[in-house]
């Protein structure tokens, strides 16, 4: 797979980057921080082409990108610890949100703050992605499909500990 754009982001080492946008305790500046989804033009057939592939991108709040944590090693572990909550408990790595996985892969929710077609730049806030990362994939965020709410099993360990913690 070949990159199709790049992270601008405030954001240059793992320390003080959010785990997760909505997170922003202790990182720089302690509130969501604004970036920028670059697109290479060098993935696109001509100039016309990357700005034709972002229009209409505008008309949505949020969109998924699909980018390579590039500065995570080969290693991972199947089991890890969630980082909040009961840190003696360990879980499969995939029903984490662990950037340390067997193909590096992220998926972050972003805010879409603004598009400029003609430069290739999508303009978005809540990053947790550090400057530079590659993006492989930008999707737009539809909420009728993607949000499909809390309750049930939908929470996992999370709704678990979170209900555990209410009755304890």
């Amino acid at each position: 797979m070949t990159p199709i754009a790049h992270v601008s982001s405030p954001y240059t080492e793992r320390f003080g980057t959010p785990r997760q946008p909505p997170v922003v305790e202790g990182t720089l500046g302690g509130v969501a921080q604004r970036g920028a989804l670059i697109l290479d033009a060098a993935a696109f057939a001509c100039p016309a082409d990357m700005e034709a592939s972002l229009a209409g991108l505008s008309g949505f709040s949020h969109v998924w990108a699909v980018t390579v944590l590039h500065l995570n090693g080969p290693g991972w572990r199947p089991s890890v610890r969630p980082p909040r909550g009961d840190r003696t408990r360990r879980v499969g790595v995939f029903a984490t949100r662990s950037p340390h996985r067997p193909n590096r892969l992220g998926l972050s929710a972003l805010r879409v703050v603004g598009v400029d077609a003609a430069a290739g730049v999508v303009s978005v806030e809540g990053l947790d992605l550090l400057d530079g990362t590659p993006v492989l994939d930008i999707k737009p965020y539809v909420a009728y499909t993607d949000g499909v709410g809390v309750g049930g099993r939908g929470g996992g360990w999370r709704t678990w500990r979170m209900l555990w913690s209410q009755i304890t």
